[in-house]
């Protein structure tokens, strides 16, 4: 009778395993909102998009390290002194300015951190911008669009035949 309780209960544990994995696998990373509130409306869709500036002109280290990088209020204001200097959303960025304290973006592409994700590989491969983060010059305020799960990413890897090797992503 004890033997057929510890057969059940290990089959019950296992499966609840077994659920949490699939589940992690499947849900989001968060479940923090997709489009979080920004500090400074941000339009990317005015500046990538109208403007054509390149999402490298702005994230300047998706070349050469792992992550993108945010622009520096001196970045944003190098242009902001001339362009649209009346502006609501211009007169905070010179607060942060005037303050010399940094703009507090909130992340909308969050990664778990035993995740190793180098931009700069993936900019080598010419995988464009798109394909994580979605028609971005599109947006008015950026949205996540991929789930940026691990099977999403191992679609893609296998897609353009890429390692998928566990120690290419994970630290």
């Amino acid at each position: 009778m004890k033997s057929s309780w510890l057969i059940i209960g290990l089959i019950f544990a296992s499966g609840a395993i077994v659920a949490v994995m699939i589940l992690m696998y499947i849900l989001p990373l968060d479940f923090s909102e997709s489009s979080p509130v920004q500090p400074i409306l941000f339009s990317h869709k005015l500046h990538a998009g109208v403007n054509g500036i390149s999402c490298r002109y702005c994230h300047r280290h998706v070349t050469d390290s792992r992550l993108a990088g945010i622009p520096s209020v001196a970045d944003c204001r190098s242009c902001h002194l001339y362009i649209s200097a009346e502006a609501p959303q211009i007169k905070k960025l010179m607060d942060y300015w005037d303050k010399r304290e940094p703009i507090p973006w909130v992340r909308v592409h969050t990664l778990p951190d035993h995740v190793y994700f180098p931009h700069m590989m993936h900019i080598r491969a010419r995988i464009d911008c798109s394909t994580c983060h979605g028609q971005v010059a599109a947006m008015e305020q950026v949205t996540r669009t991929a789930s940026l799960k691990m099977g999403w990413c191992l679609g893609c890897h296998r897609q353009h035949k890429a390692s998928i090797d566990c120690w290419t992503c994970h630290i």
